[in-house]
């Protein structure tokens, strides 16, 4: 296995980026951050094109290799580092894991996502986006009250959490009225409890403008 440290083309608004770092912190992985400055459209050109045909982030080389979209890369990283698990052992349960991955990760981010707001009149980008994610996460707001315990699924932090404290950034961002959403609230408040958690937010990235952290 390729012993070099990891680099994670990332940026520091980006949910899935997030995703990323926050299992990387879970797991004892440091990495490198490249930022790739999406609102000036870095990642359209072309050295990083090249590394990344989507022209998304993240982009993680790990191992020797080059891994693209977030949701893979969780699965790389949870296959090849099982020092901290972050799929419940029971197949139940890690089912639920990833359904609630699959209702943040394609069902909720991709409609509201940088991409999909340049296509919109400036003017209706933020209800947009506010109206999205008040949909997506009430949606795991009802699946949470099958399957929360601590924390997603049970009382472990998993691979769900991973993906729903990136998405709860943009909701704030976003004004989304969190008054019917009390399991979310209370998973965003122990999270933000968790090193892993408080390294991989936003304020804490490298290309984090200091007027708004």
């Amino acid at each position: 296995m390729n012993e070099s440290k990891p680099v994670l083309y990332t940026y520091f608004r980006s949910s899935a980026s997030a995703r990323v770092r926050i299992a990387l912190n879970l797991k004892g992985i440091e990495y490198e951050p490249r930022p790739v400055n999406l609102a000036q459209g870095e990642q359209r050109s072309g050295p990083y094109a090249v590394l990344n045909p989507g022209c998304l982030v993240p982009t993680l080389e790990i191992d020797g290799h080059r891994l693209t979209q977030s949701v893979a890369i969780l699965e790389y990283l949870e296959e090849t580092r099982k020092n901290r698990p972050l799929l419940p052992a029971d197949p139940l349960q890690r089912a639920h894991v990833r359904a609630i991955v699959g209702a943040i990760c394609s069902d909720t981010q991709p409609l509201q996502n940088l991409r999909v707001l340049l296509e919109l009149p400036e003017a209706e980008r933020a209800e947009h986006a506010r109206r999205v994610i008040s949909r997506g996460l009430a949606v795991v707001e009802k699946m949470l009250e099958h399957t929360a315990g601590r924390f997603c699924v049970g009382d472990d932090v998993t691979l769900a959490d991973c993906c729903l404290i990136p998405q709860l950034y943009n909701a704030h961002r976003y004004a989304v009225d969190f008054a019917a959403l009390p399991r979310i609230r209370e998973i965003e408040e122990r999270t933000a409890a968790l090193d892993a958690f408080h390294r991989a937010h936003w304020s804490q990235q490298p290309d984090c403008p200091a007027n708004i952290k």
